[in-house]
């Protein structure tokens, strides 16, 4: 087989994906995007596009917003013919500007993230995530004392007993509930962590509290994570100090999905990863 070619990308404001192949032909040729299965398990969705040929000798294939792409990693593969041979694709130039400010537009129910992204070993992904409601991260305040979050809930509004609910992961699920303060909007909000008070409510062991919004006392809890804009994995990009109180050590951090959680671990102890 040939040298795995290069396809570049470029995403609208809508999240639809144009694929940009330099190939002289399309004949019989499909882009496939394959559903990354969780390891050991076998794969289960595939989504196929009709290579088309445009100017300039090249080829192109649209990723428009029907149907949603079920949320989780997506590799890209040029499929050489309907059940043909598979070949992975590297990355040419990827045009993410629509992306940059996506969280000042405001977002139906369902949300439907995609980004265009590359892989570890250097291949073309997309990172998707689907979800009935969403309340954005705008921006994180970490002091000595505590941690400050603003944010923005979307496809879905605060009402009179909002919440914003800290849930530790795994164990008991315990919970430490927190007031928001919510604009005349009824979206816009934030809400404020008290390190030692989160401390106490960790146990021995150190724990992550996994941080979700409750629009009214009976709504489905919305988690929080920060996913409109260009940056498909923001984990070790986005890095926040570690706070010391007593013989805890406090920190904000997004997991690998860019949810928002906070950790406590005990001095001494190994950070969450």
């Amino acid at each position: 087989m040939s040298a795995e070619p290069r396809v570049g990308c470029a995403v609208d404001t809508d999240g639809r994906i144009t694929f940009d192949l330099p190939t002289t032909s399309a004949d019989g040729r499909q882009l496939l995007l394959r559903l990354r299965p969780a390891k050991g398990r076998p794969e289960q969705s595939l989504h196929v596009l009709d290579l088309e040929p445009v100017e300039d000798g090249r080829s192109r294939a649209v990723l428009s917003m029907q149907p949603l792409l079920e949320e989780g990693r997506w590799d890209v593969y040029l499929l050489h013919g309907p059940g043909g041979e598979r070949q992975r694709l590297r990355p040419g130039l990827r045009d993410l500007r629509a992306l940059v400010d996506g969280r000042l537009r405001d977002r139906p129910s369902p949300l439907a993230v995609r980004i265009p992204y590359v892989t570890k070993d250097g291949h073309l992904a997309v990172r998707a995530w689907l979800r009935p409601a969403h309340a954005e991260v705008d921006g994180i305040d970490v002091t000595d004392r505590s941690i400050t979050v603003g944010a923005r809930l979307h496809g879905a509004s605060l009402g009179a007993g909002a919440a914003v609910r800290l849930r530790l992961r795994g164990r008991d699920g315990a919970v430490h509930p927190l007031d928001p303060q919510v604009a005349s909007d009824g979206r816009t909000f934030s809400f404020t962590v008290d390190h030692a008070e989160l401390a106490a409510a960790t146990d021995t062991g150190g724990g992550v509290w996994d941080v979700f919004v409750q629009p009214a006392p009976e709504a489905p809890l919305i988690r929080a994570a920060r996913l409109l804009d260009d940056v498909a994995d923001r984990k070790e990009v986005f890095v926040y100090p570690p706070v010391t109180v007593a013989d805890a050590v406090v920190r904000p951090y997004y997991t690998v999905d860019n949810d928002l959680s906070v950790e406590v671990r005990r001095t001494g102890s190994t950070l969450a990863r």
